[in-house]
């Protein structure tokens, strides 16, 4: 093979195609490490990673950042009715993947492929519709939410520390142990 002729800096010439060369210098000091989780919206696989959240709910956790406030999780209901009602903190994005949700506050019904945004300060009212079997909806949550009656008055409050809390007990309860909950955590 050809030696690499050099230029008077040493760099390669110009015409040695750069787009194929990975990034050559260290990565910031003190920058956390990549998640990366395969085949998470394949929803039926791997039961054990599904936290139970309440009767009929599960949530998958995909990362927990406490050091930014937010969560990214996959919301699992296997039954219909009203789910909560809150009062977010932060902004909300959703991406419905199966069945159907809404709102009693607002007029559209979410359905797979559909993405909502929800402002920080909305207080709505999650409905799972009569007839669905499953509703599995990707959230990335920033902030906090409120659990309120359907005057404001504050019941509870769920964030990524007390999702963390969670994910922490449930990998206990089957035996991998809390520090399983370690890989989401930024």
């Amino acid at each position: 093979m050809p030696a690499d002729p050099r230029n008077e800096s040493g760099d390669a010439p110009a015409t040695r195609d750069q787009s194929r060369i990975p990034y050559q210098l260290p990565q910031p000091t003190a920058m956390m490490p990549d998640i990366f989780l395969g085949q998470v919206l394949d929803l039926d696989a791997d039961e054990q990673s599904w936290v139970p959240q309440a009767e009929g709910v599960w949530f998958k956790p995909l990362i927990l950042s406490v050091s930014q406030g937010y969560y990214v999780n996959i919301l699992r209901v296997r039954s219909s009715g009203i789910l909560s009602r809150h009062r977010h903190s932060g902004p909300v994005h959703a991406f419905t993947l199966r069945g159907r949700w809404h709102y009693l506050e607002h007029d559209w019904v979410a359905t797979a492929g559909d993405y909502a945004f929800e402002p920080p300060g909305e207080t709505h009212t999650l409905v799972v519709p009569e007839g669905v079997e499953e509703m599995a909806t990707l959230f990335h949550v920033t902030g906090g939410y409120t659990y309120v009656d359907p005057h404001g008055k504050a019941l509870g409050y769920e964030d990524v520390f007390t999702k963390l809390e969670n994910v922490r007990r449930h990998y206990e309860r089957i035996g991998l142990g809390a520090g399983y909950a370690d890989r989401f955590i930024r």
